[in-house]
């Protein structure tokens, strides 16, 4: 076993950047990685791992952390409160974190596929698709939780298809065309989502209009365990597949040479990021802006040029149970969607990202 240093050369936007990595090797296999990169990755998990502790105690229900750790540990006097924690806290919290986990590491890989920090799925129109598909399911077939989880994924997925298409041209994709391509179909599905608000009758709308505000409230394991399952089995595939993304990201001429196909791993994350993005709007509703900030901050600390799978998704999780904590900590008992709090922050974050970014002076 013994630990080497070796210096690989990548390519982002345009300039090259020269990452120092680690070869961990044990016999005859061997693992490279960054020594910031891990620690970065540390940092978010236990600052995300804290943020979820301190989340059981916030709550219209007064909940201590002792008796928090008393309920965990199978006291049997506080019964009420191990309702509390086990039917209402532990189901938001998990659905805070996977969801944003899930629209991190799906942000992340749209960026890479569109070259550009504009490409998230809430901008180029993937959410939007997926919000199509879940309100129908609530308008015109006043469905449960289940069905609108597979309809935000067929409403994502055929809205993705969509794009891609109209964005495929000479044999491959153009990168500012799907970008465009997913602003114009995404507004158009804005429309339509507009119009199913109108259709349905007065009850199914209030509850359509609230679930497009986007929310944690009143979520329970049925919200939760869907896009727990999907983070779970997509995230390890996409980080598998990062490399040669990564690659696609020099040129699709140089990813040719090194044998790599590209629009088949081009479909194939394209396809393990809509699912996500979708399966975090029927857990949630559409969140705003998480998928955009979350891989730009994770690439900040790590000052990296890999493709940021676990780390974007880490940063989404905290970002979201974050917003989350906010709106429950907001004085005045203002009531504040989720999904209206960051797209309230998202949007002075855009703002800064598109006075700051090289790609638009």
């Amino acid at each position: 076993m013994e630990t080497v240093t070796t210096v690989n050369p990548a390519e982002q936007a345009g300039r090259q950047i020269y990452l120092s990595r680690s070869v961990w090797r044990c016999g005859a296999y061997s693992v490279t990685y960054s020594r910031r990169e891990l620690l970065v990755g540390l940092f978010l998990f236990g600052l995300l791992c804290l943020s979820a502790v301190y989340a059981t105690t916030v709550g219209k229900f007064p909940l201590s952390l002792s008796q928090v750790t008393d309920i965990l540990g199978g006291v049997p006097e506080h019964r009420i409160q191990a309702r509390v924690l086990f039917h209402i806290r532990l189901p938001r919290i998990a659905t805070a974190i996977f969801a944003g986990c899930a629209l991190g590491a799906s942000g992340a890989v749209f960026q890479s596929v569109s070259r550009n920090v504009l490409g998230s799925p809430d901008i180029i129109g993937f959410t939007s698709g997926a919000a199509t598909g879940a309100l129908i399911q609530i308008v015109l077939f006043s469905s449960g939780t289940v069905a609108v989880a597979l309809a935000a994924i067929g409403g994502g997925l055929a809205t993705a298809v969509v794009v891609y298409l109209l964005s495929f041209k000479s044999g491959s994709v153009g990168y500012y065309r799907l970008i465009l391509t997913g602003i114009g179909v995404g507004a158009v599905l804005s429309a339509l989502n507009g119009l199913l608000l109108v259709k349905g009758n007065i009850d199914d709308a209030l509850t359509a209009n609230l679930w497009l505000s986007g929310s944690l409230h009143a979520r329970n394991w049925t919200h939760a365990l869907p896009v727990m399952v999907g983070v779970a089995v997509l995230l390890p595939l996409m980080k598998w597949l990062a490399r040669p993304l990564m690659m696609i990201e020099m040129g699709d001429e140089m990813a040719k040479q090194l044998g790599i196909r590209i629009e088949r791993v081009r479909l194939m994350m394209m396809l393990f990021a809509v699912i996500l993005a979708a399966l975090a709007t029927g857990a949630a509703g559409p969140i705003a802006f998480i998928a955009l900030a979350a891989p730009q901050l994770a690439r900040r600390l790590r000052r990296s040029g890999h493709l940021p799978v676990f780390s974007a998704a880490l940063m989404g999780g905290l970002l979201l149970l974050a917003a989350d904590l906010l709106t429950q900590l907001i004085p005045l008992d203002l009531i504040i969607p989720i999904g209206r709090m960051t797209g309230i922050v998202g949007g002075i974050y855009l703002l800064w990202l598109l006075n700051s970014s090289r790609l638009f002076r």
